[in-house]
């Protein structure tokens, strides 16, 4: 009975939540069902329906989606070599001190999320790719270091330890006793963050980073419907086509 209660209480904790956020910010609902809003609403939705094909427009996409792509693609890489780098002393392996401080900086770099990096990057090297690739390799770094910081932490310590006992130093322990146990794990968090990558360099364009988040966002202020829809179509198709060579590489290498 008394959890019983304590359900219904939460329940209605929950929906006078719900209403007084409502309240707080002022959501009127009728204002945006009502009158002539559902007909704007649907005239301003029709015009995606009627992608731009031309031969003109398709060209800049391409260019664009290439570009995008190199932007995931290098920020990615830039994420691992960097990641890697910071998950030996994150994971314990040089010293108590290096461990708190990498494990401090790994936490700055992935509390900030990839527009607010963007928007930082751009300040200081201006508009294009550039700010783009540079925002996804920070913010990846955080999240790659701490990934491969726990395979490294989880991986068996015998084959570095006999390779130590036979006069190897820790550099080879690590080379040839731990990298080859935790190498598969490790490209497949970076596969799968490249995914991820692939998405975020489509939308940090709209902080003027490049690719073909800028161009769908200059087609959306111009109000350039056609445009928009067919760059939508090609974020969608170069996500399609990215999540397909991801899961085709993780099978090829990571299960072998």
């Amino acid at each position: 009975m008394n959890r019983r209660l304590g359900n219904y209480a939460l329940l209605l904790a929950l929906l006078a939540a719900v209403l007084a956020s409502f309240a707080y910010l002022g959501i009127d609902l009728g204002a945006l069902l009502g009158g002539d809003s559902l007909s704007q609403m649907g005239r301003y939705a029709s015009g995606f329906f009627q992608p731009d094909f031309s031969p003109k427009h398709l060209h800049a996409i391409l260019q664009g989606a290439l570009e995008t792509l190199a932007m995931s693609a290098i920020g990615t890489l830039l994420a691992a070599v960097l990641g890697l780098a910071l998950a030996l002393p994150a994971a314990g392996r040089l010293g108590w001190l290096a461990l708190t401080g990498a494990r401090l900086l790994l936490n700055a770099l992935r509390a900030i999320p990839e527009l607010v990096w963007a928007a930082l990057v751009v300040l200081a090297a201006g508009l294009g790719p550039n700010a783009g690739t540079l925002a996804l390799a920070l913010h990846t770094s955080g999240v790659l270091g701490r990934l491969f910081a726990e395979a490294l932490e989880n991986a068996p310590k015998e084959p570095a330890e006999a390779i130590r006992l036979g006069g190897g130093g820790h550099l080879a322990a690590f080379c040839y006793g731990t990298l080859p146990c935790v190498w598969p794990q490790l490209i497949a968090y970076a596969l799968y963050r490249w995914e991820n990558n692939i998405r975020m360099a489509s939308v940090l364009g709209f902080v003027g980073a490049g690719g073909l988040g800028q161009m769908l966002y200059v087609s959306l202020s111009l109000f350039q419907e056609a445009r928009a829809a067919t760059v939508i179509l090609a974020m969608l198709l170069l996500v399609l086509a990215v999540d397909a060579l991801s899961g085709w590489t993780r099978q090829r290498w990571v299960s072998a």
